[in-house]
């Protein structure tokens, strides 16, 4: 017992129950009677709170002062300890380290290590492992360290260490190393204790001493985490590294092309085997599609990810920051010990704490300091009086009887000199003037003793300014240890503020959801019946039945839809008019209705969107009376509005039995209210009149060039606001063009794509091409695209396919450069202004010649000249130019062909 339980109080305790006990083994196993049995738990809980503050205090919890561990602060004054200026085997600084750290050397070796991995204050030398990837230490006798030149500038002084002896008072440690620095900040600190934790981030070395500075000059200052692994963090939340906060991180991933995409960063405490695990598992789960994925990793991470075909890499991205590791929420906690307690503080209050400690241990070590030359002044000053007086040839001196005798004689000679010592000449004082030997008193010199004395109180003195500095002297260390060493360690971690990243919106539509009217069947396991759209297995559908009830679900392989809470009621089938893949949020789709109000009321017509339900609650787009039934039913993905025919029932009474009436004269209101009245006779039918335009506005459109396809997600280029009648212009490298809609459906070439945008009839366009026709020769032409079918492909090179297109381009006055080919290429290049070069004509025209010569190169240059902000919106500037048919402006005709080609002769000399 006495080994189990080294408090010797509590073995008192233990005893004094198990003697006032009445169990016995033997009665009880007969059930001869009952047992008294004393209860444990004030014992159990007086062990508990021991081995908790234990945990806590000694293990898991760093310490403010120094902010180490008491195994990494032993670890580090063992280092010291054996500091020659070189390396020493690990092995044996753990084996040295146990003289202080009272457990074994696995938890030495493995502090140790992860201490040395971050690069600040040891010195490493062999395989010390790898945060990127994982890998483990080598084996302590074979891997080496020593301190860092700064672990060895910041964290000792044995004169302001204050000590206490070790677990077995054979040794001396101390009780927090002096250290002049925020390291608790600059390490960071992670540790599981009984009943708290501790996680502090590391942060930037630099950006703490320029925040101390900021500090001790009463400024405004704020650090953020920095991480080994680099990547990317959002610390909007970060809350100044109190509990509560949260940060996110992310990896840094680039494409290297639209069919690869590379990790080329890590978020913070990810290697790259687990981070590629969670992509695996990802893409098992059909969350993301990928070829393969391959890992690259040196001294940097280098994941590649090969993308399955038709996939976009812009959406893949986001899908892995929203379903693998790629993005990690980092949830901090500054839990520190202070003053024998745990303490939750903020990363600004352990900052400023540190810097007040660097400035107290500054003081105290010039305090030190100046002690030491005020000592080295008093012996000195007697030093130089015993001789220069020439006490020692005293005849009392020389005749003493004794050593007392020697020394009061001393101390009565030194008494007319004593009002100008520091302090009181004392008993060792005098012993050491009886210490000097003959040789130095031989070769004393009263000016180098005196020159001694002045410089002695110069420094004195300018420790004295110092002391009553210290504010500029604490800033002058930060600054030092700034220029020193801060080059070292630059920022790794991009600080950027993250987009939340919707994962209906990046998940992989890897399944096809299907429909079973007949029998009321949802699923994508239905793949023999009626196919609704594309879906992945984390999305939901919403459905509208014709008694104008409606709900959201999720995907699933088979699931019965065939009901609603008013078919039961009812005793009748459901039937389903509209289903599809329901995106939260989504303002643009609009569902444009007309439903009669209950069996034998009035007819409404509303419009309204649905941005957000609950799972399986039956909603009611009617007022919900008996016998309500939806008659038409339209969903616009883009809030469009169309005309509908509605034709009554026959009555003699009715001047005419059909009307219209057009949805864009709705406003888009809430999915509850009731809506417009459309007619209070019956109605035979509605039917759809004519399509619509959308009544919100134009829409954004981006294009994503990895899978030719437009989009509204944001992913790719962006090519404008389009409103209904805009179009899309597609410029190919061959010369062709078209223009389409704007519908996500559309597919464009693969390959060949030279210009995907809004398309504007106004836009002036410059080609430079070689014309075929004309003996290859070098032209230009001025031109506007038109409106043209995407089936019916126009060409503005001409109709000879081997007309070849050098240069393209938009810019209003385009300027080209012209490089001659062999043999011609002793020729200066040329310069063409193609604003004044030629006039803008239909893209059917054949331009105008530039050269004959053979042409190795054209390049663009930059504009010289650019036209005013507001040009498109002024009135022509001269009367002479007219407008088209077509609204394009034509050129003003302002000089003739042959005009301009004269000016150029004697410019270019090559016509």
């Amino acid at each position: 017992m006495s080994e189990d339980f080294k408090d010797t109080e509590a073995q008192d305790e233990v005893s004094e129950v198990l003697e006032h006990s009445t169990y016995d083994p033997k009665t009880e196993d007969r059930g001869e009677g009952p047992i008294s049995v004393h209860p444990l738990t004030g014992m159990y809980e007086k062990w508990f709170l021991d081995y908790a503050s234990y945990v806590i205090l000694e293990r898991a919890v760093p310490h403010l002062g120094d902010g180490l561990k008491p195994v990494q602060r032993r670890i580090l004054h063992t280092m010291k300890r054996m500091d020659d200026g070189r390396y020493n085997k690990v092995a044996n600084i753990a084996g040295e380290t146990m003289k202080f750290h009272p457990h074994g050397d696995a938890s030495i070796v493995d502090a140790l290590t992860q201490m040395g991995r971050q690069n600040l204050l040891i010195d490493c030398q062999g395989s010390w492992g790898n945060i990127l990837t994982g890998d483990e230490a080598a084996a302590p006798r074979y891997i080496e360290g020593r301190l860092t030149k700064f672990a060895l500038d910041v964290l000792f002084n044995p004169k302001t260490t204050e000590w206490k002896l070790s677990y077995d008072g054979r040794n001396k440690e101390p009780v927090a190393l002096p250290v002049k620095f925020p390291l608790l900040l600059a390490q960071g600190a992670e540790g599981i204790a009984v009943g708290l934790s501790a996680k502090i981030l590391p942060h930037n070395f630099g950006e703490l001493c320029q925040a101390a500075i900021h500090y001790l000059r009463g400024e405004a200052f704020q650090v953020y985490p920095d991480f080994q692994t680099g990547g990317l963090i959002d610390v909007l939340k970060y809350n100044d590294g109190l509990r509560g906060g949260s940060v996110k991180v992310r990896a840094r991933i680039e494409k290297r092309d639209s069919k690869t995409i590379a990790i080329t960063e890590l978020p913070y405490g990810k290697t790259v085997d687990t981070l590629s695990e969670s992509i695996k598992k990802a893409a098992e789960k059909g969350r993301i599609k990928i070829r393969k994925i391959e890992d690259f990793t040196s001294e940097k991470v280098e994941i590649l990810i090969h993308l399955a075909p038709g996939v976009s890499s812009d959406k893949t991205i986001d899908a892995l920051y929203a379903f693998t590791d790629c993005e990690v929420s980092i949830s901090p906690n500054c839990c520190i010990i202070d003053d024998d307690k745990p303490r939750f503080v903020t990363v600004s209050e352990v900052l400023k704490s540190n810097v007040e400690s660097t400035k107290e241990l500054l003081r105290r070590e010039l305090e030190i300091r100046r002690g030491e030359l005020l000592e080295s002044m008093m012996f000195a000053s007697l030093e130089r009086i015993f001789i220069d007086e020439r006490i020692y040839k005293d005849k009392a001196y020389e005749n003493a009887a004794d050593l007392e005798a020697a020394l009061s004689h001393i101390d009565t000679r030194l008494e007319p000199f004593k009002k100008d010592f520091v302090r009181e000449v004392t008993r060792d004082d005098l012993l050491r003037l009886l210490e000097i030997k003959m040789a130095r008193i031989l070769k004393f010199n009263k000016a180098k003793a005196d020159e001694l004395i002045a410089r002695i109180k110069a420094e004195i003195a300018e420790i004295e300014h110092d002391l009553a500095h210290m504010t500029d002297v604490t800033i002058r260390w930060f600054q030092y240890i700034f220029d020193h060493y801060a080059a070292d360690h630059p920022r790794l971690t991009e600080m950027r503020s993250f987009d939340t990243i919707e994962a209906a919106k990046v998940v992989e539509a890897n399944e096809k959801l299907y429909i079973n009217r007949a029998d009321g069947f949802m699923g994508t396991s239905l793949k023999k019946d009626e196919f609704i759209d594309n879906c992945s297995n984390i999305d939901n559908v919403i459905i509208f039945y014709r008694d104008g009830t409606y709900k959201v679900t999720r995907v699933a392989e088979k699931v019965y839809i065939g009901e609603t809470e008013r078919s039961k009621a009812e005793k009748r089938k459901a039937e389903v008019v509209h289903i599809a893949v329901f995106k939260k949020n989504d303002q643009r789709t609009i569902y444009n209705v007309a439903y009669r109000d209950g069996k034998e009321g009035a007819f409404y017509i509303k419009r309204f969107n649905v941005t957000n339900l609950s799972h399986e609650r039956e909603y009611d787009l009617t007022t919900g009376n008996p016998g309500s039934k939806i008659y038409y039913f339209s969903a616009n993905p883009n809030g469009e509005a169309e005309t509908i025919k509605v034709t009554l029932k026959p009555n003699p009474k009715l001047r005419r039995i059909f009307f219209e009436k057009s949805f864009s004269e709705l406003a888009v209101k809430g999915r509850s209210t009731k809506g417009n009245l459309l007619t209070r006779l019956d109605v035979h039918r509605i039917t759809l009149k004519a399509h619509g335009g959308s009544t919100l506005g134009g829409r954004k459109v981006w294009f994503d060039h990895d899978v030719q396809r437009i989009n509204f997600d944001e992913r790719g280029a962006y090519l404008g606001e389009f409103h209904s009648d805009d179009q899309v212009l597609v410029v190919l490298d061959n010369g062709d063009f078209y223009t389409t809609s704007f519908d996500p459906n559309n597919h464009y070439e693969a390959t060949g794509l030279l210009r995907v945008e809004k398309f504007s009839e106004e836009k002036v366009w410059t080609a430079v091409l070689i014309d075929a026709d004309n003996d290859n020769y070098l032209y230009i032409k001025r031109f506007n695209f038109e409106r043209t079918a995407q089936t019916r492909h126009l060409n503005f090179l001409g109709d000879n396919p081997n007309c070849r297109l050098m240069a393209l381009t938009d810019q209003a006055y385009p300027r080209f450069r012209v490089e001659f080919a062999a043999p011609d290429d002793f020729r200066e290049p040329i310069e063409v202004d193609a604003e004044e070069f030629i006039a803008v004509k239909g893209f059917k025209a054949k331009g105008k010649r530039v050269t004959t010569f053979g042409i190795a190169k054209v390049e663009e240059l930059e504009p010289t000249r650019h036209p005013e902000p507001d040009a498109e919106a002024e009135e022509p500037e001269s009367a002479d130019e007219t407008v088209d048919n077509n609204e394009n402006v034509v050129a003003p005709p302002r000089q003739t062909s042959d005009d301009i080609m004269d000016d150029l002769t004697g410019q270019f000399k090559l016509f």
